[in-house]
């Protein structure tokens, strides 16, 4: 499973190569709450099949039915058109948008296949690019992403960043990190999993995800976490989470959480206070891991997990209580 952007382009790719017109949509900056964000992505065809959501469901068969009549490829059609939906309270009603809202939307019915071809390469390479989209000529330039914002838009163009914005580093080549993996990467994170144990780690070679056998400390210290990152131990051994945890939890890392119960938390953090942690620190660790949600299983372990990742990105997006 892959982010969206991968998703979208690949599918893009796919439609060009069987011969089928197909256009880009990619949502820009919006006013009031959006059901997705700006710089989210869908793919149309002339057929009229759609990978993708720029809006939930509520603007959707509207472009569809405009890429099947294909007035976007007409002679002296622009090179990008823009869409804006929900002007006033009869479009709002009629798009099902909520109250106050208005979507934005840039369409690209001359998206150049060999530019898509260098995206998709870095994104199969988990690097991240930025794609400029100039509105009056269509052309598209890829760049390094760097510390750019993920999304902007202005009169001229949009600039977006395609590829994981954050990543996560699984501690344990364990039965829930399988699960976890392709949806963590479907939420856009670029996944690495850890785990020295050869008896763990023998079988993952086929997957889609990077694989170190260092020790757990050594392993996050190399991973040089960020604001854009996650640690989550699942190893089931406490020597092999505890290192991971006493480097991650001085880390810069915006989530920390650690697979066990209640009582083999309160006890872990018993241990990690007799380290060099603050007792800040160790609060900031999230353990039991995941959403409370009567998991048990290792598929619903890795649900509960991938939803409060969901969670507190959003919480920190906001400026909520993470708490």
């Amino acid at each position: 499973m892959h982010s969206n952007d991968h998703e979208v382009l690949a599918q893009a790719l796919r439609w060009h190569q069987a011969g089928q017109r197909c256009v880009l949509v990619t949502v820009l900056s919006t006013f009031g709450a959006s059901p997705r964000p700006p710089g989210a992505m869908a793919v149309i065809s002339e057929q009229g099949l759609i990978t993708g959501s720029v809006s939930g469901g509520c603007v959707e068969d509207d472009l569809v039915h405009e890429v099947m009549a294909g007035s976007l490829w007409a002679e002296g059609a622009p090179r990008v058109a823009l869409r804006t939906y929900g002007r006033d309270a009869a479009e709002r009603e009629r798009y099902r948008l909520p109250c106050g809202n208005a979507l934005g939307l840039a369409i690209e019915p001359f998206w150049q296949p060999a530019v898509v071809e260098q995206a998709m390469q870095a994104l199969h390479a988990r690097q991240m690019v930025l794609r400029r989209l100039d509105y009056a000529s269509g052309q598209v330039s890829l760049s390094p992403a760097r510390e750019h914002a993920d999304f902007s838009d202005d009169a001229q163009g949009l600039a977006h960043v395609l590829g994981p914005r954050h990543r996560l580093l699984l501690i344990g080549a364990t039965e829930v990190s399988r699960y976890l993996l392709p949806m963590a990467q479907s939420l856009g994170y670029a996944v690495t999993v850890c785990d020295p144990r050869i008896e763990y780690t023998g079988a993952w070679q086929d997957l889609d995800a990077t694989l170190v056998t260092d020790m757990p400390d050594d392993a996050v210290t190399a991973f040089a976490c960020d604001a854009r990152t996650a640690v989550v131990t699942v190893t089931h051994d406490a020597k092999l989470d505890d290192l991971a945890l006493m480097e991650a939890l001085k880390s810069p890392a915006f989530y920390v959480g650690a697979l066990g119960s209640v009582i083999t938390n309160a006890r872990r953090r018993e241990r990690l206070k007799q380290f060099d942690l603050s007792e800040q620190q160790v609060a900031a660790m999230r353990g039991p891991v995941g959403l409370p949600i009567g998991s048990r299983a290792p598929a619903e372990i890795a649900v509960s997990i991938a939803a409060e990742l969901v969670q507190v990105r959003r919480q920190l997006e906001t400026g909520a209580s993470c708490a």
